[in-house]
């Protein structure tokens, strides 16, 4: 080591760049022995360095030596009980400093950079309640930095075309507008479903009329001529129709115009409701509710996902969408 017996000029060097002979990036010293050096030359002391970074004194040390063996340079004078900086040491440390500065700077803007605006989801209280916060639950558990924002009203007739809901959850298409991007969900089928519980107590309810006279759960009339939910009623009496029984169900036990209300209900072990079948599926799977009879009444009246215009470019609202037709699919093949 040519310089390692007296001073050199690195330290003039450093301060003129324009002096310095240029070398490729790969041939500077590893960062880590110049992360290390700047402890040793903040603590001036081995020990006290190896303390912080975690790492044994002789592990230490022998990144110092390695280092001034890189530059040819001695860093440091020993001292019997204390370190000193050369000259060399101190214009270094100011320029790693200076340097490791920069880049835990450029670091955390880039760990502090905003995240991406939540995507915006629009439904009735019903499938917003049941449906949708699972389904973004299950999307959250896979991509954890998506944010949501779920507004859920039964009464505003605008809230689908809203400037700040991305997707819309709504059943037919008659507001559909030209050049709308609509994509089909699923039909609507319903089923009768109750608690483990009232089924074993009360049931079972193979015969329609035996299920008829149980305690059955309605939505209240006010609920289909809501604002925004004006399509023709599925009823009790339409889901007793459609197997032909000459029966009608008994007046009921419990009438509201929320669905959520019957669910919490039925789940109690208070009833028996007409079961939406992507409303209820979570229920189901949790086992909160089971089937009361096997009949499904499916009506060709399909549910769409509407993305609104300014939202389909966005590449997080595309991922969405496609977790959300493969959930569809999902829960029309169980």
């Amino acid at each position: 080591m040519s310089h390692l017996a007296g001073p050199s000029p690195l330290s003039a060097r450093l301060k003129d760049p324009s002096a310095m002979p240029r070398i490729s990036r790969r041939h500077l010293p590893p960062l880590g022995a110049l992360a290390t050096f700047e402890v040793a030359a903040k603590h001036l002391n081995f020990t006290n360095a190896a303390h912080e970074l975690n790492v044994t004194q002789a592990a230490v040390s022998q990144q110092i030596r390695a280092l001034e063996d890189t530059l040819d340079t001695r860093l440091f004078r020993r001292k019997p009980k204390a370190l000193e900086l050369t000259d060399e040491g101190v214009a270094l440390l100011r320029a790693v400093s200076q340097g490791l500065d920069i880049v835990t700077s450029a670091v955390s803007a880039l760990a502090e950079a905003p995240a991406e605006d939540p995507i915006t989801l629009a439904a009735t209280i019903g499938v917003a309640t049941h449906w949708l916060s699972p389904l973004t639950r299950r999307y959250q558990a896979q991509v954890p930095e998506t944010r949501f924002a779920i507004l859920a009203s039964d009464e505003d007739t605008h809230l689908a075309e809203a400037p700040e809901v991305d997707i819309a959850f709504v059943c037919g298409n008659n507001r559909s507008h030209a050049g709308d991007e609509l994509n089909y969900l699923f039909p609507e089928m319903v089923q009768p479903v109750c608690s483990p519980a009232f089924l074993a107590a009360h049931g079972p309810f193979d015969d329609p009329a035996r299920l008829a006279r149980t305690r059955l759960l309605h939505l209240h009339d006010s609920h289909w001529h809501s604002g925004a939910i004006n399509w023709q009623p599925l009823t009790w009496h339409s889901w007793f129709r459609s197997l032909g029984a000459d029966v009608g169900p008994s007046p009921a036990a419990l009438a509201s115009n929320c669905n959520p209300v019957l669910i919490d209900a039925a789940c109690d072990g208070e009833g028996v409701i007409l079961g939406w079948k992507h409303i209820v599926a979570d229920r189901l799977a949790r086992g909160d509710l089971v089937a009361a009879h096997p009949h499904v009444l499916r009506v060709e009246r399909a549910n769409f996902l509407k993305v609104n215009d300014r939202a389909r470019g966005r590449g997080d609202i595309r991922r969405f969408v496609d977790f959300v037709l493969a959930e569809s699919r999902a829960l029309m093949s169980a």
